[in-house]
């Protein structure tokens, strides 16, 4: 039954959401890992709350894909009472962990901010199969948790924690537009549902994949955007300037992050495991390029680009026995 929570909870990807206020932290200033562990674990059980209350309000949509059966709720493996009983838990350990490093630091004010945080996962939740562009409250949900991180910290921002923060914040809408409407098209288009995607033109028809110019237009556009403030701290903090060591991995990352995102795009027939493969591999490497980046505060931050990947290999393999999430 674990697994089925852990499912639940798209474990797989719990290591993106759980370093965004570590990240936010170490870009601010903080370097002691018992309280960068604490930052962890409010993301984590953040993250669970946020993709449990998903499925639960997806569940009717869900259920027209017979590729998603394995979904604990599609499936029947997890009542909607226990479901909810699991998202209330999840937000309510995510805040007792926040509360106690409000305590640690002696500031209470960035707990606003994550209360944001929390209110933008919970739109989202609610209403991103009924408007188009409603991604934008599940970036802004990352967005306020990395600025929580940096907040908690220090409440003066730095350059770097406003950068790392518009990264996050960027990285998670080409995840929500253009990676999740992919891989959702086929039930989104039979279920109506009014995601950008759809709107945009992105359809499903006799396994037939369509992708019109737009959809592929703001795909690349999100990741010049966000390449831009990738390499920005090279060249406007003094600390960055000379690390061409830094530069020379991003850009080779950089250059296969387009390549996966040039196959994604390019895809003719919808096949959804194909679709799983290639934002898998886009995953592993667009969020390892901000800790690649923040090497340069400290070569030891280059390990927290391993947590996410690490998460995801070691949930799928240990819930589906497979690289890639059936639930995804």
């Amino acid at each position: 039954m674990i697994k089925e929570y852990l499912k639940l909870s798209r474990s797989f990807n719990a290591g993106l959401t759980a370093i965004a206020p570590v990240l936010g932290a170490i870009a601010n200033g903080e370097s002691n890992l018992y309280c960068l562990i604490l930052f962890f674990l409010v993301g984590f059980f953040g993250h669970c709350y946020g993709f449990a209350l998903n499925d639960i309000v997806d569940y009717k949509i869900d259920r027209l894909s017979s590729e998603l059966k394995d979904r604990p709720l599609v499936s029947g493996k997890i009542s909607l009472r226990n479901a909810w009983i699991f998202t209330i838990a999840m937000l309510f350990i995510s805040l007792i962990f926040a509360i106690y490093i409000a305590f640690l630091y002696s500031n209470f004010i960035p707990l606003i901010v994550l209360f944001f945080s929390a209110i933008s996962i919970t739109i989202y939740d609610l209403i991103s199969k009924k408007y188009p562009a409603m991604d934008i409250f599940v970036a802004g949900g990352i967005f306020f948790l990395i600025i929580y991180g940096s907040l908690t910290v220090n409440l003066h921002l730095s350059n770097l924690a406003k950068i790392v923060a518009i990264l996050g914040t960027l990285q998670v809408l080409f995840m929500q537009f253009i990676a999740g409407g992919l891989k959702d098209a086929e039930h989104d288009y039979i279920g109506k549902a009014k995601t950008l995607a759809i709107k945009l033109g992105v359809r499903v028809q006799n396994k037939k994949l369509f992708i019109p110019i737009s959809f592929k237009f703001l795909a690349y556009c999100l990741q010049a955007i966000y390449l831009f403030f990738l390499y920005l701290p090279f060249y406007l903090i003094d600390e960055f300037k000379g690390h061409y060591l830094q530069i020379f991995v991003l850009a080779l990352l950089s250059i296969l992050m387009l390549y996966v995102s040039y196959r994604l795009l390019s895809m003719k027939k919808f096949v959804r495991n194909e679709a799983r493969k290639f934002i898998g591999l886009h995953y592993y490497i667009n969020f390892s390029l901000v800790p690649i980046m923040l090497t340069v505060i400290n070569p030891f931050i280059g390990l927290i680009a391993l947590i996410p990947p690490f998460a995801f290999i070691v949930s799928n393999l240990t819930l589906h026995g497979s690289l890639l999430p059936k639930t995804m």
